[in-house]
């Protein structure tokens, strides 16, 4: 752990971030979109961005000797450990509803998204989203927090509820296997998951070392 991420994880972060990391149990959750949990994730980590913002945080970071593209990295690093954190306690879940819940007939009925493979792909992809829009967007200026985060909140829900809707779609039920049916199908949709959050991370790092390199603090 270098000295940066443990300065965001130690002086940066807000409690509530961490504690925002439980939102991931919201897999468990029957009759509920369960992708939600990410947004409430992400949302701890917002709130982290707006108290460091009120304690200019960003001129602290940038007055140490460290380079301007550290000051970036060092916040991607943080929103990455979170996500990180977060999807973790999804895996968790999720194996325990493909395994020791499989037969469970409250999941059965469930008319939502099953917590499978392709949930958590579709998971990573709105972390990447996340760090695309609101954390690129944030280091375009270095303090506007509002308007980057409004529109991840809207890129969030419509790909939520496209991502509730694709199951019921004739031809697209395998999306919503239970337990270990279609495991090769949601294996794959799961690297693509990993892949396209990937992807979408890198891209909006460097974006955002370049528009912060540009501004005059």
């Amino acid at each position: 752990m270098n000295a940066l991420l443990r300065k965001e994880m130690r002086l940066s972060a807000l409690i509530l971030t961490y504690l925002f990391i439980a939102f991931g149990f919201m897999a468990l959750l029957p009759g509920y979109p369960i992708l939600c949990g990410v947004f409430f994730i992400t949302l701890g980590i917002y709130q982290s961005f707006q108290s460091a913002r009120e304690a200019n945080d960003i001129v602290y970071t940038a007055l140490l000797p460290v380079a301007k593209s550290d000051v970036v990295k060092g916040k991607f690093q943080f929103v990455i450990f979170i996500e990180l954190c977060g999807f973790i306690v999804m895996t968790i879940c999720t194996l325990v509803r493909m395994t020791i819940l499989f037969d469970s007939q409250v999941y059965r009925d469930n008319a939502l998204m099953n917590a499978n493979p392709f949930f958590l792909g579709t998971a990573l992809i709105l972390f990447g989203l996340f760090n695309v829009i609101f954390v690129g967007g944030f280091f375009k200026t270095g303090y506007k927090i509002g308007n980057p985060f409004i529109l991840y909140m809207v890129a969030a829900f419509i790909t939520i509820g496209i991502s509730e809707t694709l199951h019921h779609i004739p031809g697209l039920e395998a999306l919503n296997a239970f337990g270990f049916d279609e495991i090769f199908l949601q294996i794959i949709l799961l690297l693509s998951g990993i892949i396209v959050f990937l992807f979408m991370t890198y891209l909006a790092f460097r974006k955002a070392t370049i528009d912060f390199e540009k501004i005059d603090l």
